[in-house]
């Protein structure tokens, strides 16, 4: 498919696309460290933007979405692998997380292998007539509980991205990660199919039920345990509503991980229903879950 070549510089990326908003409050007490801005001293990876219109998982549904190609990949190498939704949330270079300056400072260092991020926005149902809106499948897609996300990754995007890129089949070198809904739909990913994606990061994951997403920690703890590595992020000011408690959701989620024996960190703040504590935290996320570098 054609692509359109973004180069990482915040000035020409002003508008997130399609994607969920995530609320900000003059409250937070996060910053971007160092890790998350641009530094001269460090090359700079490419992202493309592509476009994906022909799903059979999620027929009708059409989403953008953009790779990230590290400035020191070697095409004769398998690189690592890792999958964001809400894609522009992550990948967009002024926004709360700037997934790609942040792999560029780690990969330059040594402090994450040579990995090819894959930023996926959710599909959205274009309208049937003129003059009405396009239909989100955000929810339907992110809380659903089963394998369907899982397909869609491996069975779509990961082959139509190796058209073009050498990426890793191992499952301990593939990673993914996601905000809110899109943090259950990570961890969901690595639950239905430990033997394709092993490492998950979750921001203010809705462990809730949404769509029955609830029943995790119950489930965790019931199931022998999955060689899943797993970094969970949520704050005290995080959503309380019809659906559950989020903060309460994610203590019971560490709580289960912690009772069977996972490899697991908790970070818990004082954030809301956004990506500042999760942005700042970003590198040092990033460090720990690829502690053990990359396995071809």
């Amino acid at each position: 498919m054609q692509s359109t070549r973004v180069f990482l510089r915040p000035a020409a990326l002003a508008a997130a696309l399609g994607v969920a908003t995530f609320q900000s409050t003059a409250a937070e007490p996060y910053e971007l460290g160092p890790d998350s801005q641009l530094h001269d001293s460090v090359p700079r990876g490419e992202v493309d933007k592509f476009s994906w219109t022909n799903s059979v998982i999620y027929p009708g549904t059409e989403r953008d979405y953009w790779v990230y190609v590290p400035h020191q990949y070697d095409s004769a190498k398998p690189a690592s692998v890792m999958v964001f939704q809400d894609g522009w949330s992550y990948a967009n270079p002024t926004g709360q997380f700037r997934a790609p300056i942040v792999f560029d400072n780690l990969i330059h260092k040594g402090e994450m292998p040579v990995t090819i991020g894959i930023f996926i926005n959710p599909g959205v149902v274009p309208p049937a007539d003129p003059g009405q809106k396009a239909r989100s499948n955000r929810s339907f897609e992110y809380d659903s509980l089963g394998d369907a996300y899982a397909r869609f990754l491996l069975n779509e995007i990961l082959p139509e991205v190796r058209k073009n890129y050498n990426l890793t089949m191992n499952a301990e070198s593939r990673a993914i990660c996601g905000i809110s809904s899109g943090g259950i739909c990570a961890w969901t990913v690595g639950w239905e199919r430990p033997d394709a994606f092993r490492k998950v990061l979750s921001h203010v994951g809705s462990f809730t039920n949404i769509r029955g997403g609830h029943v995790y920690p119950a489930w965790i703890r019931k199931t022998e345990r999955k060689p899943i590595r797993v970094f969970l992020q949520d704050g005290a000011n995080d959503l309380d509503n019809l659906h559950g408690s989020w903060p309460f959701a994610n203590q019971e989620m560490a709580a289960a991980l912690k009772f069977m024996g996972y490899d697991y960190k908790f970070e818990f703040g004082e954030g809301g229903h956004n990506g500042w504590h999760g942005g700042a935290i970003l590198p040092d996320s990033l460090r720990w879950l690829w502690r053990d570098g990359s396995k071809k």
